[in-house]
Protein backbone atom coordinates (compact mmCIF):
# COMPACT_ATOMS: atom_id res chain seq x y z
CA UNK A 1 0.00 0.00 0.00
CA UNK A 2 1.43 3.64 -0.58
CA UNK A 3 2.27 5.16 2.37
CA UNK A 4 1.34 8.72 0.55
CA UNK A 5 -2.23 7.45 0.71
CA UNK A 6 -4.51 9.64 3.17
CA UNK A 7 -5.14 7.17 5.41
CA UNK A 8 -8.81 6.69 6.88
CA UNK A 9 -9.12 5.24 10.38
CA UNK A 10 -12.60 3.47 10.00
CA UNK A 11 -15.32 3.87 7.54
CA UNK A 12 -18.80 3.65 6.47
CA UNK A 13 -22.16 4.36 7.79
CA UNK A 14 -23.03 3.52 11.28
CA UNK A 15 -26.05 3.17 12.71
CA UNK A 16 -26.59 3.09 16.74
CA UNK A 17 -28.47 0.60 18.49
CA UNK A 18 -29.88 2.63 20.89
CA UNK A 19 -32.53 1.26 23.66
CA UNK A 20 -30.18 -1.17 25.15
CA UNK A 21 -27.91 -1.14 28.48
CA UNK A 22 -29.80 1.38 30.28
CA UNK A 23 -29.89 3.98 27.09
CA UNK A 24 -33.87 4.55 26.93
CA UNK A 25 -34.62 5.77 23.11
CA UNK A 26 -32.69 9.05 21.95
CA UNK A 27 -33.92 11.37 19.34
CA UNK A 28 -31.01 11.23 16.55
CA UNK A 29 -32.58 14.78 15.30
CA UNK A 30 -31.81 16.27 19.37
CA UNK A 31 -28.53 14.53 18.68
CA UNK A 32 -27.52 16.37 15.35
CA UNK A 33 -29.39 19.82 16.39
CA UNK A 34 -25.95 21.42 17.73
CA UNK A 35 -27.21 21.07 21.71
CA UNK A 36 -24.34 19.69 23.11
CA UNK A 37 -21.75 21.16 20.36
CA UNK A 38 -18.79 23.45 21.11
CA UNK A 39 -20.65 26.08 23.02
CA UNK A 40 -19.88 26.26 27.03
CA UNK A 41 -22.59 24.78 29.16
CA UNK A 42 -24.61 27.18 31.35
CA UNK A 43 -23.66 26.69 35.29
CA UNK A 44 -20.83 25.25 34.24
CA UNK A 45 -20.58 21.43 35.98
CA UNK A 46 -17.73 19.89 37.81
CA UNK A 47 -16.54 16.60 39.27
CA UNK A 48 -17.14 13.08 37.41
CA UNK A 49 -19.84 12.63 35.15
CA UNK A 50 -22.87 11.06 36.56
CA UNK A 51 -24.69 8.19 34.47
CA UNK A 52 -27.38 10.59 32.92
CA UNK A 53 -24.33 12.49 31.40
CA UNK A 54 -22.43 9.48 30.12
CA UNK A 55 -25.38 7.72 28.91
CA UNK A 56 -26.43 10.75 26.85
CA UNK A 57 -23.12 12.14 25.61
CA UNK A 58 -22.20 8.42 23.88
CA UNK A 59 -25.47 8.12 22.30
CA UNK A 60 -25.08 11.97 20.44
CA UNK A 61 -21.60 10.66 19.92
CA UNK A 62 -22.38 7.35 18.25
CA UNK A 63 -25.25 9.03 16.39
CA UNK A 64 -23.41 11.85 14.98
CA UNK A 65 -20.60 9.48 14.20
CA UNK A 66 -23.94 6.81 12.51
CA UNK A 67 -24.89 9.75 10.41
CA UNK A 68 -21.60 10.63 9.32
CA UNK A 69 -21.67 14.25 11.03
CA UNK A 70 -17.52 14.05 11.36
CA UNK A 71 -17.70 17.65 12.79
CA UNK A 72 -20.45 17.00 15.30
CA UNK A 73 -19.33 13.83 16.37
CA UNK A 74 -16.22 15.20 17.34
CA UNK A 75 -17.32 18.43 19.13
CA UNK A 76 -18.39 15.40 21.62
CA UNK A 77 -14.89 14.65 22.41
CA UNK A 78 -11.91 16.66 24.77
CA UNK A 79 -9.73 16.72 21.47
CA UNK A 80 -11.84 18.15 18.43
CA UNK A 81 -9.06 17.88 16.01
CA UNK A 82 -7.99 14.50 16.16
CA UNK A 83 -11.41 13.06 16.73
CA UNK A 84 -12.59 14.91 13.19
CA UNK A 85 -9.49 14.39 11.52
CA UNK A 86 -9.74 10.71 12.21
CA UNK A 87 -14.02 10.58 11.76
CA UNK A 88 -14.21 12.66 8.48
CA UNK A 89 -11.66 10.39 6.40
CA UNK A 90 -13.17 6.68 7.60
CA UNK A 91 -15.05 6.50 4.58
CA UNK A 92 -12.66 7.30 2.25
CA UNK A 93 -9.65 4.90 3.09
CA UNK A 94 -10.95 1.94 5.65
CA UNK A 95 -13.89 1.06 2.99
CA UNK A 96 -16.04 0.14 6.12
CA UNK A 97 -19.94 -0.03 5.61
CA UNK A 98 -23.22 -0.76 7.19
CA UNK A 99 -21.71 -0.24 10.68
CA UNK A 100 -23.83 -1.02 13.45
CA UNK A 101 -22.78 -0.20 17.27
CA UNK A 102 -24.07 -2.32 20.61
CA UNK A 103 -23.81 -0.51 23.31
CA UNK A 104 -22.89 -2.58 26.67
CA UNK A 105 -23.53 -1.43 29.87
CA UNK A 106 -21.90 1.62 31.22
CA UNK A 107 -19.02 0.43 34.11
CA UNK A 108 -19.14 3.78 35.85
CA UNK A 109 -17.61 6.35 33.03
CA UNK A 110 -16.72 3.64 30.74
CA UNK A 111 -18.78 2.12 28.20
CA UNK A 112 -18.23 -0.87 26.47
CA UNK A 113 -18.98 -1.47 22.55
CA UNK A 114 -19.78 -4.15 19.88
CA UNK A 115 -19.12 -2.93 16.42
CA UNK A 116 -19.95 -4.84 13.78
CA UNK A 117 -19.57 -4.05 9.69
CA UNK A 118 -18.52 -4.47 6.11
CA UNK A 119 -15.25 -3.92 4.84
CA UNK A 120 -15.61 -3.51 0.34
CA UNK A 121 -13.41 -2.48 -1.59
CA UNK A 122 -12.29 -3.82 -5.27
CA UNK A 123 -15.60 -5.88 -6.30
CA UNK A 124 -14.86 -8.01 -2.36
CA UNK A 125 -16.24 -7.82 0.90
CA UNK A 126 -16.02 -9.14 4.28
CA UNK A 127 -17.73 -8.82 7.40
CA UNK A 128 -16.06 -7.28 10.42
CA UNK A 129 -16.51 -7.45 13.80
CA UNK A 130 -14.73 -5.81 17.43
CA UNK A 131 -15.42 -4.55 20.63
CA UNK A 132 -14.39 -1.35 22.25
CA UNK A 133 -14.96 0.90 24.79
CA UNK A 134 -14.51 5.15 25.43
CA UNK A 135 -14.51 6.84 28.39
CA UNK A 136 -16.54 9.98 29.71
CA UNK A 137 -14.68 12.71 31.32
CA UNK A 138 -15.43 15.79 32.26
CA UNK A 139 -14.17 19.04 29.95
CA UNK A 140 -11.68 21.09 31.92
CA UNK A 141 -12.50 24.73 30.06
CA UNK A 142 -16.64 23.72 29.65
CA UNK A 143 -17.35 21.35 32.25
CA UNK A 144 -19.18 19.44 29.64
CA UNK A 145 -19.33 15.47 29.89
CA UNK A 146 -16.87 14.64 26.73
CA UNK A 147 -16.21 11.55 25.32
CA UNK A 148 -11.93 11.01 25.80
CA UNK A 149 -10.80 10.96 22.38
CA UNK A 150 -8.26 7.84 21.97
CA UNK A 151 -7.56 6.33 18.42
CA UNK A 152 -8.58 2.83 20.20
CA UNK A 153 -12.02 4.48 20.43
CA UNK A 154 -12.43 3.65 16.80
CA UNK A 155 -10.44 0.03 16.83
CA UNK A 156 -9.09 -1.35 19.91
CA UNK A 157 -5.77 -2.08 18.10
CA UNK A 158 -5.37 1.39 16.99
CA UNK A 159 -2.81 3.77 18.69
CA UNK A 160 -1.28 7.19 18.61
CA UNK A 161 -0.50 8.35 14.57
CA UNK A 162 -2.03 4.74 13.52
CA UNK A 163 -4.87 4.71 10.70
CA UNK A 164 -6.73 1.65 9.33
CA UNK A 165 -6.72 1.23 5.46
CA UNK A 166 -8.35 -1.07 2.75
CA UNK A 167 -6.92 -1.64 -0.34
CA UNK A 168 -4.19 -3.97 -2.25
CA UNK A 169 -1.39 -4.81 -0.06
CA UNK A 170 2.05 -3.34 -0.67
CA UNK A 171 3.24 -6.17 -0.24
CA UNK A 172 2.72 -9.97 -1.03
CA UNK A 173 1.66 -12.22 1.93
CA UNK A 174 4.54 -15.03 3.29
CA UNK A 175 4.89 -18.04 4.13
CA UNK A 176 7.44 -17.82 6.65
CA UNK A 177 8.86 -21.00 7.19
CA UNK A 178 11.72 -22.54 10.10
CA UNK A 179 14.72 -24.64 9.57
CA UNK A 180 12.67 -27.35 9.27
CA UNK A 181 10.27 -26.41 6.29
CA UNK A 182 7.28 -26.39 9.25
CA UNK A 183 5.38 -22.99 8.81
CA UNK A 184 5.55 -20.19 11.40
CA UNK A 185 2.72 -18.10 12.06
CA UNK A 186 1.02 -15.54 14.64
CA UNK A 187 -1.48 -18.03 16.05
CA UNK A 188 0.71 -20.66 16.96
CA UNK A 189 3.75 -18.62 17.87
CA UNK A 190 2.18 -14.96 19.23
CA UNK A 191 5.76 -13.61 20.13
CA UNK A 192 6.26 -13.82 16.11
CA UNK A 193 3.77 -11.63 15.01
CA UNK A 194 6.24 -8.58 14.63
CA UNK A 195 8.58 -10.33 13.13
CA UNK A 196 6.96 -12.05 10.72
CA UNK A 197 5.11 -8.44 9.74
CA UNK A 198 8.78 -7.13 9.32
CA UNK A 199 10.22 -9.98 7.59
CA UNK A 200 6.62 -9.47 4.86
CA UNK A 201 7.62 -5.92 4.78
CA UNK A 202 10.86 -6.43 3.71
CA UNK A 203 11.04 -10.16 1.67
CA UNK A 204 7.25 -10.10 0.29
CA UNK A 205 8.39 -8.79 -2.61
CA UNK A 206 11.04 -11.11 -3.13
CA UNK A 207 9.49 -14.32 -1.73
CA UNK A 208 7.88 -14.40 -5.15
CA UNK A 209 4.27 -14.04 -3.87
CA UNK A 210 1.41 -11.84 -5.24
CA UNK A 211 -0.42 -9.16 -3.19
CA UNK A 212 -4.36 -9.73 -2.01
CA UNK A 213 -6.52 -6.92 -0.70
CA UNK A 214 -6.78 -6.29 2.97
CA UNK A 215 -7.97 -3.80 5.79
CA UNK A 216 -4.60 -2.82 7.65
CA UNK A 217 -3.02 -0.49 10.56
CA UNK A 218 -0.88 1.54 8.63
CA UNK A 219 1.49 3.03 11.61
CA UNK A 220 2.32 6.85 10.32
CA UNK A 221 3.79 7.53 13.79
CA UNK A 222 7.06 5.12 13.90
CA UNK A 223 7.29 3.74 10.28
CA UNK A 224 6.47 0.01 11.38
CA UNK A 225 5.43 -2.19 8.74
CA UNK A 226 1.30 -2.77 8.11
CA UNK A 227 -0.29 -5.06 10.67
CA UNK A 228 -3.01 -6.97 8.50
CA UNK A 229 -5.91 -7.01 10.36
CA UNK A 230 -8.59 -8.58 7.97
CA UNK A 231 -8.30 -10.50 4.30
CA UNK A 232 -10.55 -9.47 1.73
CA UNK A 233 -8.93 -11.60 -1.29
CA UNK A 234 -5.89 -13.85 -0.57
CA UNK A 235 -3.03 -12.52 -2.54
CA UNK A 236 -0.42 -15.40 -3.52
CA UNK A 237 2.37 -16.25 -0.55
CA UNK A 238 5.55 -16.55 -1.35
CA UNK A 239 7.68 -19.17 1.04
CA UNK A 240 10.56 -17.29 2.70
CA UNK A 241 12.42 -19.73 4.90
CA UNK A 242 14.19 -18.45 8.07
CA UNK A 243 16.62 -19.72 10.71
CA UNK A 244 14.30 -20.43 13.72
CA UNK A 245 13.81 -23.53 15.23
CA UNK A 246 9.91 -24.55 15.60
CA UNK A 247 10.70 -26.32 18.99
CA UNK A 248 13.52 -23.62 20.15
CA UNK A 249 10.76 -21.20 19.45
CA UNK A 250 7.72 -22.93 21.63
CA UNK A 251 10.16 -23.45 24.33
CA UNK A 252 11.05 -19.73 24.32
CA UNK A 253 6.89 -18.46 24.27
CA UNK A 254 6.19 -20.13 26.38
CA UNK A 255 8.94 -19.24 28.97
CA UNK A 256 8.69 -15.57 28.21
CA UNK A 257 5.25 -15.68 29.57
CA UNK A 258 6.37 -16.72 33.25
CA UNK A 259 7.89 -13.08 33.77
CA UNK A 260 6.30 -9.94 32.25
CA UNK A 261 8.49 -7.95 30.18
CA UNK A 262 10.49 -10.30 29.18
CA UNK A 263 12.82 -11.27 25.86
CA UNK A 264 14.75 -14.08 24.94
CA UNK A 265 16.82 -14.72 21.88
CA UNK A 266 18.77 -18.11 21.02
CA UNK A 267 21.57 -18.23 18.39
CA UNK A 268 23.54 -21.49 17.06
CA UNK A 269 27.42 -20.73 17.60
CA UNK A 270 28.44 -22.31 14.79
CA UNK A 271 26.53 -20.63 12.23
CA UNK A 272 25.07 -17.32 13.69
CA UNK A 273 21.58 -18.80 12.80
CA UNK A 274 18.86 -17.01 14.74
CA UNK A 275 17.06 -20.32 16.19
CA UNK A 276 14.27 -18.37 18.51
CA UNK A 277 13.11 -15.13 19.66
CA UNK A 278 10.12 -14.16 22.13
CA UNK A 279 9.32 -11.36 24.02
CA UNK A 280 6.16 -10.89 26.68
CA UNK A 281 5.70 -7.29 26.61
CA UNK A 282 2.83 -5.06 26.59
CA UNK A 283 4.08 -3.04 24.19
CA UNK A 284 4.55 -4.88 21.52
CA UNK A 285 8.08 -3.64 20.68
CA UNK A 286 10.68 -6.30 19.37
CA UNK A 287 13.28 -5.32 22.55
CA UNK A 288 14.80 -9.11 22.14
CA UNK A 289 16.21 -7.66 18.85
CA UNK A 290 16.43 -4.10 19.57
CA UNK A 291 15.91 -3.64 23.36
CA UNK A 292 18.48 -1.30 24.55
CA UNK A 293 19.62 -1.35 28.27
CA UNK A 294 22.93 -2.58 30.71
CA UNK A 295 23.11 -6.06 30.86
CA UNK A 296 25.09 -5.90 34.13
CA UNK A 297 27.56 -8.55 34.66
CA UNK A 298 26.88 -10.34 32.00
CA UNK A 299 29.08 -7.62 30.41
CA UNK A 300 32.12 -9.43 32.59
CA UNK A 301 32.39 -11.82 29.44
CA UNK A 302 33.86 -8.85 27.44
CA UNK A 303 35.65 -7.61 30.63
CA UNK A 304 37.16 -10.72 30.80
CA UNK A 305 38.15 -11.21 27.67
CA UNK A 306 39.78 -7.51 27.61
CA UNK A 307 41.70 -8.67 30.85
CA UNK A 308 43.40 -12.08 28.70
CA UNK A 309 43.45 -10.57 26.14
CA UNK A 310 45.59 -7.99 27.20
CA UNK A 311 47.83 -10.07 29.63
CA UNK A 312 46.14 -8.13 32.65
CA UNK A 313 45.69 -11.87 34.04
CA UNK A 314 44.20 -15.30 33.19
CA UNK A 315 41.49 -17.20 34.48
CA UNK A 316 43.48 -18.68 37.21
CA UNK A 317 45.47 -15.33 37.40
CA UNK A 318 45.08 -13.27 40.47
CA UNK A 319 41.63 -10.95 40.41
CA UNK A 320 40.95 -10.60 44.06
CA UNK A 321 38.08 -9.90 45.71
CA UNK A 322 37.21 -6.98 48.14
CA UNK A 323 34.31 -5.58 50.48
CA UNK A 324 34.55 -2.24 47.99
CA UNK A 325 36.62 -0.73 45.29
CA UNK A 326 37.43 3.28 44.54
CA UNK A 327 37.35 4.22 41.18
CA UNK A 328 38.09 8.11 40.91
CA UNK A 329 36.40 8.74 43.93
CA UNK A 330 33.75 6.63 43.55
CA UNK A 331 32.70 3.24 45.36
CA UNK A 332 31.91 0.28 44.12
CA UNK A 333 30.08 -2.88 46.25
CA UNK A 334 29.27 -6.13 45.54
CA UNK A 335 26.16 -7.99 45.76
CA UNK A 336 24.81 -8.36 49.50
CA UNK A 337 26.28 -11.36 51.30
CA UNK A 338 29.66 -11.69 48.88
CA UNK A 339 32.41 -12.72 51.28
CA UNK A 340 35.41 -10.94 50.51
CA UNK A 341 38.39 -12.99 48.77
CA UNK A 342 41.73 -11.18 48.54
CA UNK A 343 43.05 -14.16 47.09
CA UNK A 344 40.43 -15.20 44.07
CA UNK A 345 41.40 -16.06 41.00
CA UNK A 346 39.54 -14.54 38.06
CA UNK A 347 37.54 -17.42 37.23
CA UNK A 348 36.56 -17.27 40.72
CA UNK A 349 35.15 -13.55 40.80
CA UNK A 350 33.89 -14.80 37.29
CA UNK A 351 31.98 -17.26 39.03
CA UNK A 352 30.88 -15.65 41.77
CA UNK A 353 29.99 -12.64 39.38
CA UNK A 354 32.62 -9.88 42.12
CA UNK A 355 32.17 -6.34 40.67
CA UNK A 356 35.15 -5.28 42.74
CA UNK A 357 37.69 -7.59 41.23
CA UNK A 358 37.15 -6.43 37.80
CA UNK A 359 36.75 -2.78 38.97
CA UNK A 360 40.39 -3.42 40.72
CA UNK A 361 42.17 -4.31 37.26
CA UNK A 362 40.56 -2.05 34.65
CA UNK A 363 43.19 0.50 35.66
CA UNK A 364 46.22 -1.99 35.23
CA UNK A 365 48.55 -1.69 31.76
CA UNK A 366 48.33 -1.57 28.96
CA UNK A 367 44.48 -0.76 29.93
CA UNK A 368 42.96 2.69 28.51
CA UNK A 369 39.83 4.51 28.43
CA UNK A 370 38.96 2.51 25.10
CA UNK A 371 39.88 -0.71 25.85
CA UNK A 372 36.67 -1.99 26.30
CA UNK A 373 35.21 -0.47 23.65
CA UNK A 374 38.02 -1.97 21.20
CA UNK A 375 37.53 -5.47 22.50
CA UNK A 376 34.14 -5.45 22.06
CA UNK A 377 33.92 -3.82 18.51
CA UNK A 378 36.92 -5.86 17.13
CA UNK A 379 36.60 -9.14 19.05
CA UNK A 380 32.50 -9.10 19.18
CA UNK A 381 31.76 -7.66 16.28
CA UNK A 382 29.94 -4.87 18.66
CA UNK A 383 28.82 -1.37 18.51
CA UNK A 384 29.32 -0.66 14.63
CA UNK A 385 26.13 -0.32 13.33
CA UNK A 386 26.57 -2.48 10.65
CA UNK A 387 24.51 -5.79 11.95
CA UNK A 388 22.47 -6.99 8.83
CA UNK A 389 19.52 -9.63 10.80
CA UNK A 390 17.23 -9.34 7.95
CA UNK A 391 15.15 -7.45 10.31
CA UNK A 392 15.55 -4.28 12.46
CA UNK A 393 18.37 -4.80 15.36
CA UNK A 394 20.53 -3.24 17.72
CA UNK A 395 24.29 -3.81 17.41
CA UNK A 396 25.10 -2.78 20.86
CA UNK A 397 26.88 0.49 22.39
CA UNK A 398 29.78 0.22 24.32
CA UNK A 399 31.75 3.49 24.15
CA UNK A 400 35.41 4.81 25.08
CA UNK A 401 34.52 6.46 28.18
CA UNK A 402 36.71 7.76 31.31
CA UNK A 403 35.54 9.09 34.85
CA UNK A 404 33.45 6.83 36.73
CA UNK A 405 31.85 5.52 33.61
CA UNK A 406 34.98 3.55 32.86
CA UNK A 407 34.54 1.64 36.18
CA UNK A 408 30.81 0.91 35.22
CA UNK A 409 30.86 -0.25 31.95
CA UNK A 410 33.22 -3.02 32.91
CA UNK A 411 30.02 -4.78 34.62
CA UNK A 412 27.42 -4.11 32.38
CA UNK A 413 26.38 -0.59 33.82
CA UNK A 414 27.09 3.53 32.89
CA UNK A 415 26.79 3.65 29.38
CA UNK A 416 26.90 0.01 27.95
CA UNK A 417 23.95 -1.07 26.26
CA UNK A 418 22.66 -4.38 24.70
CA UNK A 419 19.71 -6.07 23.61
CA UNK A 420 19.03 -10.24 24.18
CA UNK A 421 20.18 -10.66 20.84
CA UNK A 422 23.46 -9.15 21.38
CA UNK A 423 24.40 -11.23 24.70
CA UNK A 424 23.09 -14.35 23.04
CA UNK A 425 26.16 -13.52 20.42
CA UNK A 426 28.31 -12.25 22.78
CA UNK A 427 28.58 -16.25 24.32
CA UNK A 428 28.52 -17.84 21.15
CA UNK A 429 31.69 -15.64 20.37
CA UNK A 430 32.81 -16.72 23.62
CA UNK A 431 32.79 -20.12 23.26
CA UNK A 432 33.66 -20.49 20.12
CA UNK A 433 36.56 -18.05 19.26
CA UNK A 434 34.45 -16.78 16.33
CA UNK A 435 31.90 -13.84 15.45
CA UNK A 436 29.30 -15.11 13.57
CA UNK A 437 26.68 -11.96 12.90
CA UNK A 438 23.34 -13.46 13.76
CA UNK A 439 20.89 -13.74 11.60
CA UNK A 440 17.60 -14.31 10.94
CA UNK A 441 17.39 -14.69 6.92
CA UNK A 442 20.12 -15.94 4.91
CA UNK A 443 22.17 -13.21 3.23
CA UNK A 444 22.26 -14.83 0.42
CA UNK A 445 18.71 -14.21 -0.10
CA UNK A 446 19.10 -10.15 -0.87
CA UNK A 447 23.24 -10.23 -0.92
CA UNK A 448 23.61 -8.73 2.65
CA UNK A 449 26.73 -8.57 3.50
CA UNK A 450 27.10 -9.80 7.35
CA UNK A 451 29.21 -7.81 10.16
CA UNK A 452 32.49 -8.68 10.39
CA UNK A 453 34.97 -8.93 13.34
CA UNK A 454 38.49 -10.43 14.78
CA UNK A 455 36.96 -12.83 17.35
CA UNK A 456 39.33 -14.32 20.02
CA UNK A 457 42.68 -16.18 20.42
CA UNK A 458 41.81 -19.64 20.61
CA UNK A 459 43.15 -19.78 24.67
CA UNK A 460 41.13 -16.33 25.01
CA UNK A 461 38.19 -18.07 24.10
CA UNK A 462 38.90 -21.75 25.54
CA UNK A 463 39.22 -19.81 29.37
CA UNK A 464 36.23 -18.06 28.98
CA UNK A 465 34.20 -21.37 28.32
CA UNK A 466 35.52 -22.90 31.22
CA UNK A 467 34.69 -19.85 33.27
CA UNK A 468 31.07 -19.81 32.25
CA UNK A 469 31.21 -23.87 32.45
CA UNK A 470 32.22 -23.22 36.29
CA UNK A 471 29.62 -20.60 36.75
CA UNK A 472 26.58 -22.88 35.60
CA UNK A 473 28.04 -25.78 37.63
CA UNK A 474 29.57 -23.73 41.19
CA UNK A 475 28.57 -20.15 40.52
CA UNK A 476 25.77 -17.87 40.20
CA UNK A 477 23.83 -19.62 37.37
CA UNK A 478 23.63 -23.45 39.18
CA UNK A 479 20.51 -23.24 40.20
CA UNK A 480 18.84 -21.94 36.99
CA UNK A 481 21.06 -24.49 35.14
CA UNK A 482 20.37 -27.13 37.20
CA UNK A 483 19.41 -30.89 35.29
CA UNK A 484 21.10 -29.41 32.01
CA UNK A 485 22.84 -32.24 30.26
CA UNK A 486 25.79 -31.39 27.16
CA UNK A 487 28.22 -28.99 27.93
CA UNK A 488 26.97 -26.43 29.91
CA UNK A 489 27.78 -22.79 30.80
CA UNK A 490 26.22 -19.41 31.79
CA UNK A 491 26.55 -15.98 33.22
CA UNK A 492 24.25 -13.96 35.50
CA UNK A 493 23.57 -9.95 35.27
CA UNK A 494 21.57 -7.71 37.23
CA UNK A 495 21.57 -4.25 35.87
CA UNK A 496 19.96 -1.27 38.28
CA UNK A 497 17.95 1.09 36.32
CA UNK A 498 17.06 4.66 38.06
CA UNK A 499 13.78 4.91 39.76
CA UNK A 500 12.88 1.17 39.09
CA UNK A 501 12.66 -0.82 42.75
CA UNK A 502 14.34 -3.95 41.63
CA UNK A 503 17.15 -4.65 38.90
CA UNK A 504 16.52 -5.67 35.31
CA UNK A 505 17.36 -9.53 35.74
CA UNK A 506 19.81 -11.03 32.76
CA UNK A 507 21.25 -14.24 31.93
CA UNK A 508 23.07 -15.63 28.80
CA UNK A 509 24.13 -18.96 28.66
CA UNK A 510 24.99 -22.51 26.25
CA UNK A 511 24.22 -25.93 25.93
CA UNK A 512 26.06 -27.89 23.29
CA UNK A 513 25.39 -26.11 19.86
CA UNK A 514 23.34 -23.53 21.27
CA UNK A 515 23.39 -19.79 22.79
CA UNK A 516 20.71 -17.83 24.38
CA UNK A 517 20.39 -15.13 26.28
CA UNK A 518 17.50 -13.57 27.94
CA UNK A 519 16.22 -9.92 29.93
CA UNK A 520 13.15 -9.30 32.09
CA UNK A 521 12.72 -5.94 33.10
CA UNK A 522 12.67 -5.60 36.92
CA UNK A 523 13.21 -9.21 37.45
CA UNK A 524 15.70 -9.19 39.94
CA UNK A 525 18.94 -11.10 40.59
CA UNK A 526 20.48 -12.65 36.66
CA UNK A 527 19.34 -15.92 38.20
CA UNK A 528 15.52 -15.13 39.44
CA UNK A 529 13.68 -14.66 36.10
CA UNK A 530 16.37 -14.51 32.89
CA UNK A 531 17.74 -17.86 33.84
CA UNK A 532 14.87 -20.17 33.79
CA UNK A 533 13.64 -18.57 30.56
CA UNK A 534 17.29 -19.24 29.23
CA UNK A 535 17.48 -22.85 30.57
CA UNK A 536 13.93 -23.70 29.29
CA UNK A 537 14.99 -22.54 25.57
CA UNK A 538 18.58 -24.57 25.82
CA UNK A 539 16.67 -27.87 27.08
CA UNK A 540 15.19 -27.84 23.83
CA UNK A 541 19.02 -28.45 22.41
CA UNK A 542 17.67 -26.20 19.37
Amino acid sequence: MGKGVKAAVIGGVFAVMVGGAGYGTYNVVNALSGDGGGGVASGKRTGTPDKDEVEETTAKFFAAWRAGAAAQAASYTNNDAAAEQLLGAFADDAHITDVKITPGTPRGTTVPYTVKAKVAYGGKSEPLSYKSRLKVVRGLSTGRALVDWQPSVVHPALKKDDTLVTEQSATPPIEAVGRDGTELTKEEYPSLGPVLDALRDKYGEKAGGSPGIELVIRHEGDGAPDTPLLTLAKGRPGRLTTTISPSAQAAAEKAVKRFAQSSVVAVKPSTGEVLAVANHRTDGFNAAFEGQAAPGSTMKIITAAMLIDNGVTSMNGPAPCPDTAVWQSQTFKNLTGMKADESATLANSFLRSCNTAFIKLIDEKPLTDASLAQEAEERFGLGQDNWKTGIASFDGSVPAVDGPDRAAGAIGQGQVQMSPLNMASVTATAITGAFRQPYLVSPELDGREPARARGLRSSTAAQLKQMMRLTATQGTAREAMAGLGGDIGAKTGSAEVDGNAESNSWFTGFRDDIAAAAMTEEGGHGGDAAGPIVAAVLRTGG
